[in-house]
């Protein structure tokens, strides 16, 4: 990643930002309603974490069928999932809740996820949020030599087969947290002294980093060994399954805000500036998917609403289903893009028609 110093342009002449501010503004205040989760959101976390626990208690305490144990380690792939997407989520925006304590205490649920609080709000909340979709910047973006997200990346002949391929990888995403990444990232971003706040002591914490890790292992893989009367690949099958099922989800998910040929890719000029406002950046380059069906936006977290959710990553999922209504309108009339698929459907085929396009052999430019 680049340490080029970059910078938004601040000249908004039609006063965009400004405007769609107050009006989100003067809806909560008119209907006199809290900008944070309510009622809904703390039943949608009892649901989410009672479907991603119950099955691994279930496991550990009843003698149950091979095939029955499978159906509830993907059971729990999807809590796991939900959980990220609707709990740890807005709890490390701090967006849970008015109160900090328990935006830290959901925030802190990625621990079970197998990721670690620190790396995820630097890369989500100060990398991806700040620089979204801007190359060398935004590491969403990044996935080494093996998928090509955008034509600024270098090409290699396999990318042409990605659109095949992906869906295999999207898999590996928490499961790739819990070996390899949280370590790479922690020591990436300590170097470069980046933080969400308060930059951290770093010996406590690697400290935490280190210990969760061994927490996570005793109770996810150890403790079924020690409990469970079956051989130990068979755990770790499972083990595998359950994180396969959360990574395939969130990746998804994640890919159809912004890998898609709608959200623009943009270069900074020479100088390290963008062309845009940040507020008119956040609309070119993400993507909406499927904002009509109660299911996804029950499900997902709101992520499906991903323009509302840049622009205003402080206001909690419950809300935009509501805001986007505003959203879309001040957009349309500043005559600025608001993107965004009817469904889940048509996202899904334009995202893998979008790895399809770079996956193709770039022309030469003389």
């Amino acid at each position: 990643m680049t340490k080029q110093t970059l910078s938004f342009s601040r000249t908004d002449s039609a006063k965009f930002f400004r405007t769609l501010n107050k009006r989100v503004n003067d809806y909560f205040k008119d209907n006199n309603i809290k900008r944070t989760g309510n009622w809904k959101l703390w039943v949608k976390t009892i649901v989410m974490f009672s479907m991603f626990l119950t099955p691994y208690f279930l496991l550990l305490t009843l003698s149950i069928p091979g095939w029955a144990q499978l159906l509830l380690t993907i059971v729990m792939g999807i809590g796991m999932a939900g959980v990220g997407m609707n709990v740890m989520h807005d709890g490390n925006h701090g967006s849970f809740s008015n109160k900090e304590w328990v935006n830290r205490l959901m925030g802190s649920s990625i621990y079970i996820l197998a990721g670690n609080v620190y790396n995820w709000q630097v890369q989500h909340n100060v990398l991806h949020h700040t620089y979204t979709n801007i190359h060398g910047m935004d590491e969403d973006l990044e996935a080494g030599r093996i998928l090509r997200f955008t034509e600024h990346t270098e090409w290699h002949w396999h990318h042409k087969f990605q659109h095949y391929y992906s869906v295999l990888l999207y898999g590996l995403l928490t499961i790739n947290w819990a070996i390899t990444t949280d370590f790479l990232q922690m020591k990436r971003y300590m170097k470069r002294k980046l933080s969400y706040g308060k930059f951290p002591n770093p010996v406590w914490n690697w400290s935490k980093l280190v210990i969760s890790k061994i927490i996570y292992i005793a109770i996810w893989i150890v403790l079924p060994m020690l409990v469970l009367e079956i051989a130990w690949w068979k755990i770790l099958i499972g083990f595998l399954l359950m994180h396969y099922t959360a990574g395939l989800i969130l990746s998804v998910v994640f890919q159809l805000a912004h890998v898609m040929e709608d959200a623009e890719m943009p270069l900074p000029e020479a100088d390290g500036t963008m062309k845009n406002t940040w507020a008119i950046h956040q609309l070119n380059t993400t993507v909406n998917f499927g904002a009509k069906s109660r299911i996804i936006n029950w499900f997902t977290g709101g992520l499906n609403h991903q323009v509302e959710h840049h622009i205003f990553p402080h206001i909690s999922h419950v809300h935009y289903t509501k805001i986007s209504k505003i959203v879309k309108e001040t957009a349309k009339e500043f005559n600025l893009p608001y993107h965004e698929y009817k469904t889940t459907r048509k996202a899904i085929i334009a995202h893998f028609k979008h790895l399809k396009e770079m996956g193709m052999k770039p022309a030469l430019h003389v």
